[in-house]
């Protein structure tokens, strides 16, 4: 089936242009005659998405709305076992619940490989590079931490370390060192959980990433926030992007312009600044 389906993408790139271009046009017509653009974020997610429609990404979702001159309907999605099930539960197909897929589903890693594994998406328009960041208790890790991971990351062969489950963090560090940490690895639910936790003292630090981690320490004054980097972690930043259906090129093409013109004049900037949370252009 997969070669079927890549020799008819073949065939329907051959087509004239005059026959491709109105199928593209389809689903942002549809959204036009509505009016609102149906826009996929995650549930409990600060900064990006919180309870009663805020949030980075519905602030952003909503600007780009109204540049294009419609209405956002932001929607929240529990996160499934990975990206490629999210895609497919907030873009292309839907949830086997019953919640229908969005227009975009905002946060998407712009990654080359996940583009590749998820042909039935378009991922694209990049507007944030988040990175992995360290918030330390200066009392309990005093020196900041960066370079070779045998050396800089040797303190939590003593001191704890919180990190989220099952996130990059995690990993790296579980993995780091010949699996030295593991004993010292503290595994909370959410990064807000872990920044908690280190207030109260039941860890030295944190790792995870930066946006998440401004938004979990506001008011803890007592620490020092830093992007560490490590020889062996090959990745630590990502650029944040969107998704729509492969199909609908015209629209990812209008959002596209809209989030420039928005990047220009300062709104992106402005919103992430709303939230206290630094923000890092493409």
């Amino acid at each position: 089936m997969k070669n079927d389906r890549r020799l008819w993408l073949k065939a329907l790139a051959a087509l004239p242009m005059a026959t491709a271009l109105p199928a593209l046009a389809d689903g942002l017509e549809a959204i036009r005659q509505r009016g609102r653009l149906r826009v996929a974020v995650y549930n409990d997610f600060p900064p990006y998405s919180m309870a009663g429609g805020k949030g980075i990404d519905a602030d952003v979702a909503r600007a780009i709305a109204a540049k294009l001159g419609l209405t956002a309907e932001v929607v929240g999605y529990n996160a499934d076992e990975d990206m490629n099930d999210d895609l497919r539960n907030m873009v292309w197909k839907g949830h086997y619940l019953g919640t229908q897929p969005s227009d975009v589903m905002m946060h998407v890693p712009v990654d080359e490989y996940l583009a590749r594994s998820n042909d039935k998406v378009r991922i694209f328009g990049a507007y944030h590079v988040e990175t992995l960041a360290l918030a330390r208790n200066p009392e309990r890790v005093p020196k900041p931490l960066s370079g070779s991971a045998a050396v800089a990351l040797e303190i939590f062969t003593r001191e704890k370390i919180g990190v989220e489950t099952a996130s990059l963090a995690d990993s790296f560090l579980l993995g780091v060192l010949n699996g030295r940490l593991r004993e010292n690895v503290v595994h909370f639910k959410t990064v807000a959980e872990a920044a908690k936790g280190m207030a109260e003292g039941k860890v030295a630090a944190v790792l995870a990433p930066r946006a998440e981690l401004e938004a979990a320490t506001k008011g803890q004054g007592n620490l020092v926030l830093e992007s560490p980097k490590f020889a062996e972690l090959k990745i630590d930043s990502w650029p944040l992007g969107m998704a729509v259906k492969v199909e609908d090129q015209a629209l990812a093409e209008a959002i596209g312009g809209a989030l420039a013109s928005l990047k220009n004049d300062g709104t992106i900037a402005g919103i992430f600044k709303r939230y206290g949370i630094s923000h890092q252009a493409i």
